[in-house]
C-alpha cells in the first residue's frame, strides 16, 4: 500500500470537512461587527438581535471549527513528520501564533459578546465584536500565511542540517503570495456568509415568521454578496491568478487544461481534457484572452504542460482542471445571483418575488462547493511539491505510520464527522427555526 497516497487522502478528508466551518465563521465576524454598527447608528435593537442571533450560528460554527481541526495539527505529527522536520523552523511560527494569539483572542471574546451583554455598554459590546472579528481575521492570516509559504517560499535559509530555517521573518509572513491568497480568501469566506445570511432571511420570508428581521437578513446578505462577488474576481482572482502565472506556470497550464504552448494563449470557458490524446475536447475558448489575464498582452506566451518534465507537473491533470472550472463558473454565477437579487432590492421587490427567494433559500451551498474547489485547485496545483519547488510531497511523509493504520483513522475520522455532522444540522435547524431573539429576553 502507498503511504503517501492514504496520507493525504486522510489530510483531504479531514481539512475539506474542517474548512466547512471557519469560513462562515470569519465572513460572519464582519457582518456581525456591522450588525453591530448598525445598532449603535440607528438605535434599532431590530439589528441588534440579529447580531445576537447570527452570533450564536458563529460560536456553533466555531465549536465545530477548533474540534474539526485540532486532527490538523496532529497530523503534522503523524502522517507527514518529514515535512514537518524539514520545515517546522519556518512554518511553526504562524501556527503557533494563530493557536497562541488570534485563537484566544477570538475563543475570548465570543464568549463575552455572548454572555457579557448585561454587564457591557452598547459600545463595550461592539468593540467585543470588533475583537471577535478582529481575532478571526488575525487567524485566517495566519493560516494563509504558512499556506502561501508552501506554495512560494520566502524568508528562508537552507541550513547545513538540511532543513529550512527563518532568514526574514517579516518576508515570510508579508509574502506577496500570502497576501493576495489571504484577500481572495476573506472575500470568498464573506460571500459565503452573505449567502448563508440572505438564505435565512429568505427562508423567514416564505414561513411568514420574523418579518422584520427576514428583512435585514436579506437587505445585509444581498448587498454583501454582491460586493464580494465582484472583489473574489477584480482585483483579488485576477491578482492571484498573475501570481499562479509569475511563480507556478505549470499549474497554470494544467488549470487551463494548456497542452501546447505559445502566444495569444486561449482561455477555455468549457471543455474536457484528454491527458492522453494532449487536448481538449470539445472546447468553447476566448482567443488570446489567457495571455493577457496571465501577463497582461495578448501575444504573451504561456507555456504548456508539454513544456514541462512530467515529475514536475501536478500529477492528476483532470481533477485540477475541474476544480478550477467549477471555482470559476459558480463565481460567475454568484455575481448574476447577487446582481438579480440586488436589483430586486433597489426596486424593493425582493421580500415578494417568491421565486428569488427560493433561489437564495436554495443557493447557500454553492459558496461551501466553489470554495471547497478552490483550495482543492490551490493543493493540486502545487503538487508534486509539498513545498513548492524544495521538498516533493512523496518525500514529505511519515515513513513510520504504517498505511493500515492511515486507513483505520480515516473510517474512524469519517464516521465521527458524519455523527457531527447530524448533531450540528439539527442544533442549526433549532436555531434556525425559533429565530432572534427579542431584546431583554437573553
Amino acid at each position: 500500500m502507498d503511504q503517501v497516497f492514504w496520507h493525504r487522502i486522510q489530510f483531504i478528508i479531514t481539512v475539506t470537512y474542517h474548512y466547512l466551518f471557519p469560513q462562515l465563521t470569519m465572513g460572519l465576524a464582519l457582518l456581525i461587527v456591522v450588525m453591530k454598527g448598525l445598532s449603535l447608528k440607528n438605535r434599532d435593537a431590530l439589528y441588534n438581535e440579529s447580531a445576537r442571533f447570527w452570533a450564536r450560528i458563529f460560536g456553533l460554527n466555531f465549536a465545530m471549527g477548533v474540534v474539526t481541526g485540532i486532527p490538523l495539527e496532529f497530523q503534522f505529527g503523524t502522517n507527514w513528520s518529514r515535512f514537518s522536520d524539514y520545515a517546522g523552523d519556518v512554518i511553526g511560527q504562524t501556527l503557533a501564533m494563530e493557536g497562541v494569539f488570534a485563537f484566544f483572542l477570538e475563543s475570548a471574546f465570543l464568549g463575552l459578546f455572548l454572555y457579557g451583554e448585561r454587564k457591557l455598554s452598547a459600545r463595550g459590546h461592539f468593540a467585543a465584536a470588533f475583537a471577535l472579528f478582529l481575532g478571526s481575521w488575525i487567524s485566517g492570516y495566519f493560516i494563509i500565511a504558512t499556506n502561501a509559504f508552501m506554495q512560494h517560499p520566502v524568508g528562508y535559509t537552507l541550513g547545513e542540517d538540511g532543513r529550512l530555517h527563518l532568514a526574514d521573518f517579516a518576508a515570510f509572513v508579508l509574502n506577496p503570495w500570502a497576501l493576495w491568497q489571504y484577500a481572495h480568501n476573506m472575500a470568498a469566506s464573506v460571500l459565503t456568509a452573505g449567502f448563508v445570511v440572505a438564505a435565512v432571511g429568505a427562508y423567514w420570508s416564505l414561513m411568514g415568521k420574523h418579518a422584520r428581521h427576514a428583512r435585514v437578513n436579506l437587505r445585509l446578505g444581498m448587498i454583501t454578496a454582491a460586493v464580494s462577488s465582484v472583489l473574489l474576481v477584480f482585483p483579488t482572482g485576477d491578482e492571484h491568478g498573475k501570481m499562479v502565472a509569475r511563480h507556478q506556470p505549470a499549474t497554470l497550464a494544467a488549470m487551463e487544461g494548456v497542452f501546447q504552448g505559445g502566444p495569444f494563449a486561449e482561455l477555455a470557458i468549457i471543455g474536457q481534457p484528454d491527458v492522453a490524446a494532449r487536448k481538449l475536447e470539445n472546447p468553447i475558448v476566448l482567443p488570446g484572452m489567457l495571455s493577457f489575464l496571465a501577463y497582461g498582452t495578448f501575444g504573451s506566451v504561456v507555456q504548456g504542460i508539454d513544456d514541462f518534465p512530467e515529475a514536475d507537473r501536478p500529477g492528476n491533470i483532470e481533477l485540477l482542471y475541474y476544480a478550477y472550472h467549477i471555482m470559476a463558473g459558480l463565481g460567475t454565477l454568484f455575481m448574476l445571483t447577487a446582481a438579480v437579487g440586488g436589483f430586486l432590492l433597489w426596486k424593493g421587490r425582493l421580500e415578494r418575488t417568491r421565486w428569488m427567494l427560493w433561489i437564495l433559500l436554495l443557493a447557500f451551498p454553492f459558496p461551501y462547493i466553489a470554495t471547497t474547489a478552490g483550495w482543492w485547485t490551490a493543493e493540486l496545483g502545487r503538487q508534486p511539491w509539498i513545498v513548492y519547488g524544495l521538498l516533493r510531497t512523496e518525500a514529505g511523509g511519515s515513513s513510520s505510520v504504517h498505511p493500515g493504520n492511515v486507513v483505520f483513522s480515516i473510517l474512524g475520522f469519517s464516521g465521527l464527522y458524519i455523527l457531527l455532522s447530524f448533531l450540528f444540522v439539527d442544533h442549526l435547524r433549532r436555531q434556525i427555526v425559533a429565530g432572534p431573539e427579542p431584546s431583554g429576553s437573553h
